[in-house]
C-alpha cells in the first residue's frame, strides 16, 4: 500500500538534487504539510526535509570520493548555490569539509543516510476508533520539554521524573495522565508535556507548566500493546488510517491518556491515542 510517508520517501529520492520544500513534497504526496510531517518521522524517525538535506550529502559524498574534480559542480548538483554553503553544510552534517573526502578518496569514515529500506516498515493493523467531542477545554499541568526526532527516546526519562507528581497536585481531575504533543515546527520538533489534568491552573507547583487544550473533535485509538510499542501505532494512524479514513488532521495538540489501569513498572495497561480531526 503506498502511504503519504512512502510517496514522501520515493518523491524525495527522485527529486533531492532539486529544489525541494516541506509543502511541495506534502502536496505530491496528497496531504498537509503537518500531517506528512507527523507521519514521516513516526514512521522513519527523521524529519522530512532533514532526510532529504542528509541524502544530498550522502550522494555528494560519494561522489567526492568517486573523484569527482569540480566541487563547485557536486554543490549545485545537490541543490546548493555556493562552494561556501554547500561546504557549512557538509561539514556540519559529516564531519569532514569536501576537499577532505575528496583527498582521502573513500567514505569509510562518515555517517552517511541511505535511502529508507521500506522492507522493515510494516504496519500495524487498528481496531477502528471512536469519535468523540470535547465540550470543554481540557487543563493540563505537568512537566514540559522539547524534543527533535534524535532526542524523543528521552520521553520515558521525564516520566520519571513527573511519576512523584501524580496524585499529588492540587486540584488533579481523575487518575489519568496524558503525554500530550504540541508546538510542533516543520523540522519535526515538538513539545512534549506529561502530566495530569486539573480544574485550574492556581497553586502550581514551580516545575510544572500548564497547558490548555481546546475543545476539539478526536479519533480516538486503543494502544493495547506494550507502551514501547506505541510508535507503531502512532505510525499506523498518521501513515495509513488518516489517508484512508476521509478525515482531515487539525493542527492542533495530539496525546497519549493513560488510565488508572495503566502500569508504569510494566508499561502495561489502558493506553489511548486522541487525534484532533477536522469537522
Amino acid at each position: 500500500m503506498t502511504t503519504p510517508a512512502r510517496k514522501a520517501i520515493w518523491y524525495v529520492e527522485s527529486h533531492y538534487a532539486a529544489p525541494l520544500t516541506l509543502e511541495d513534497v506534502a502536496a505530491n504526496c496528497g496531504v498537509s504539510p503537518y500531517h506528512l510531517t507527523r507521519a514521516f518521522a513516526s514512521l522513519t524517525g527523521w524529519p522530512v526535509m532533514r532526510y532529504a538535506r542528509n541524502r544530498r550529502l550522502t550522494e555528494a559524498a560519494r561522489a567526492l570520493a568517486g573523484g569527482a574534480p569540480d566541487i563547485l559542480a557536486v554543490a549545485l548538483d545537490a541543490g546548493y548555490a555556493s562552494h561556501e554553503a554547500f561546504t557549512r553544510a557538509f561539514h556540519d552534517q559529516l564531519g569532514l569539509t569536501p576537499e577532505a573526502v575528496r583527498a582521502q578518496g573513500h567514505v569509510d569514515n562518515i555517517a552517511l543516510t541511505e535511502p529508507f529500506n521500506m522492507r522493515y516498515a510494516t504496519t500495524k493493523a487498528l481496531e477502528e476508533p471512536r469519535i468523540e467531542t470535547t465540550s470543554r477545554p481540557l487543563l493540563i499541568a505537568g512537566i514540559n520539554q522539547r524534543y527533535s526526532c534524535e532526542t524523543a527516546m528521552g520521553m520515558p526519562a521525564q516520566w520519571q521524573r513527573f511519576q512523584p507528581f501524580i496524585g499529588n497536585i492540587a486540584g488533579q481531575v481523575g487518575a489519568a495522565a496524558y503525554g500530550v504533543v504540541h508546538n510542533g515546527d516543520d523540522n519535526g520538533n515538538v513539545d512534549y508535556l506529561c502530566g495530569v489534568e486539573v480544574g485550574s491552573f492556581s497553586d502550581l507547583p514551580q516545575e510544572l507548566s500548564p497547558l490548555r487544550i481546546a475543545p476539539a473533535r478526536y479519533a480516538v485509538f486503543a494502544h493495547r500493546d506494550h507502551v514501547a510499542a506505541i510508535r507503531s501505532t502512532f505510525t499506523a494512524i498518521w501513515d495509513t488510517w488518516l489517508p484512508q479514513s476521509g478525515h482531515k488532521a487539525a493542527d492542533a495538540p495530539f496525546f497519549e491518556r493513560y488510565d488508572a489501569t495503566f502500569n508504569p513498572d510494566t508499561g502495561l495497561g489502558g493506553i489511548e491515542i486522541w487525534i484532533p480531526i477536522e469537522g
